[in-house]
């Protein structure tokens, strides 16, 4: 789906017998005291810098908490190396989203596509295709992540021009990006679960449609009635916007081969890093062709030549790059940090992915996701001690990949000795892990959609419906009874 996990399926969930509930639930929930109490001071500026911080405090205080249950320093620093190591596909993502953006705002991509979905999309439906529109190129790609690298950052633009909120804008986009993300078979999650409960890819999108469809229905019928409701005064009139970008940009459907030979790319399986950089390279390129005097302005040079344009392109793909226009709104949205604007993305990752590697070596994931399986007997009982889990991991471990493998390795045997067929514990950890990791600021997913669409977690965590849902729609199921497959005895 994102980065590139190597074979997490294949990792052993490490086990402690000395380690009691209490003493596996310490760093959580000081970790969660520490990070609320940083909210409360800094408000969005937390991601800065403190909370990177705080998250090592966390995992310095489950250290302390391995130590005194026998645990060697030396196994949780190799856990934490391996966690980071496992990241190392994400942190070269975002370093490459970060290059792509500077040369698709310079090459007068990204303006294109605000230009002409400025054309297309009204206030009214605008919501409402977002969610439509990333599910299709999700679907396509498998990627939730390259989703939002692409059309995500469009939608956005187009939103700020539009005068729609931004949280509202993200939330509809990652609907849509998650959506395509869980029921594509290109997905490396929605090949990861049926692989850790024991069922076929398939057998698991099919079932997984059960709770997905009517989860995607809501959540198209509360854009829909948000877009009806949507304050549109003042924003519906687009002509001057549109006149601003073309005075500033050469305008052309040209451009739009660049977006489609990327995802062309992504569908045909290449890995993601190099249709990233093929897209950047070809957004470089597009930038000498179409837009030369923007690549001169960026080189603060004089005169276009190579060395020039050189300068200009590397500018872009690196540092802070604007385009100028006559509009404030345009000016504010026609900037990229390049690559250098992705690095407070993966210091949070790498600080959570410390926290992470170290409750895992200490025993703590295992012992709390056992203790969440012995919370329950029943049916419902089961699925709901998947369900929080798996949400606990995300919380824990800041890892989707670890929120599936972890409680997939660990109730496997519990649905099978309750006779439920191995595709309801692989919906349940698509339905609870996969879509709620970005929900949470610290976790590698919500770092980089945040970082990537440059909307904070909490801005857009109440609007992504489809995320939060998803998760209540599984449980719903459990409860009454519906749909839920068991064992053949053929």
């Amino acid at each position: 789906m994102e980065h590139s996990a190597a074979h997490p399926e294949n990792e052993p969930v490490i086990e402690n017998k000395e380690l009691s509930i209490w003493e596996a639930l310490i760093p959580v929930i000081i970790l969660v005291a520490m990070l609320a109490f940083n909210v409360f001071v800094f408000g969005d500026d937390a991601l800065g810098g403190s909370n990177q911080f705080i998250l090592l405090l966390g995992g310095a205080v489950a250290a302390i908490v391995g130590y005194f249950n026998k645990v060697k320093f030396d196994t949780m620093v190799d856990e934490v190396a391996g966690n980071i190591q496992s990241t190392s596909g994400a942190i070269l993502i975002l370093l490459m989203v970060g290059a792509l953006a500077g040369t698709w705002l310079i090459s007068g991509i990204i303006p294109t596509m605000i230009y002409y979905g400025l054309l297309i999309l009204n206030p009214t439906i605008f919501l409402a295709a977002c969610v439509v529109i990333c599910s299709v190129i999700s679907v396509a790609t498998g990627s939730s992540w390259t989703t939002s690298a692409t059309v995500g950052i469009a939608l956005i633009g187009i939103a700020d021009a539009l005068g729609i909120g931004l949280g509202m804008t993200a939330g509809a986009i990652l609907s849509g990006a998650y959506f395509g993300d869980k029921m594509s078979p290109l997905s490396d999650t929605t090949n990861l679960a049926p692989a850790m409960a024991g069922t076929d890819l398939f057998t698991h999108i099919k079932y997984m449609a059960l709770t997905t469809v009517p989860t995607i229905t809501i959540t198209l019928i509360a854009f829909i009635i948000i877009g009806l409701n949507l304050d549109t005064s003042g924003t519906t009139d687009t002509s001057t916007i549109l006149a601003s970008i073309e005075k500033s940009f050469t305008i052309t459907p040209w451009l739009f081969v660049v977006p489609v030979i990327v995802i062309i790319l992504i569908v045909k399986k290449t890995s993601p890093l190099i249709a990233l950089l093929v897209g950047t390279l070809a957004g470089a390129v597009a930038a000498l062709i179409v837009q030369p005097d923007i690549v001169l302005a960026v080189s603060g040079m004089s005169e276009l030549n190579f060395v020039s344009g050189y300068k200009g392109l590397m500018n872009a793909i690196t540092v802070d790059t604007a385009v100028e226009t006559d509009s404030a709104t345009l000016n504010d949205l026609f900037a990229s940090s390049g690559m250098q604007g992705m690095l407070g993305t993966i210091w949070l990752i790498i600080c959570a992915m410390v926290f992470g590697g170290i409750m895992e070596a200490i025993g703590a994931l295992s012992r709390i996701s056992k203790a969440l399986l012995n919370l329950f007997h029943t049916t419902f009982g089961l699925f709901a001690s998947t369900v929080f889990s798996c949400l606990a991991l995300n919380v824990t471990a800041s890892d989707q990949y670890l929120a599936i493998v972890v409680p997939g390795k660990m109730f496997a045997k519990a649905y099978k000795d309750k006779g439920l067929a191995p595709e309801n514990l692989s919906r349940s950890l698509e339905d609870s892990g996969t879509v709620t990791s970005v929900l949470i600021p610290w976790n590698t997913c919500g770092a980089y959609h945040s970082g990537v669409l440059g909307v904070p977690v909490l801005s857009y965590a109440g609007y992504a419906f489809f995320n939060y849902l998803s998760p209540f729609m599984t449980l719903l199921f459990a409860a009454i009874g519906l749909k839920i497959r068991k064992i053949s005895t053929k």
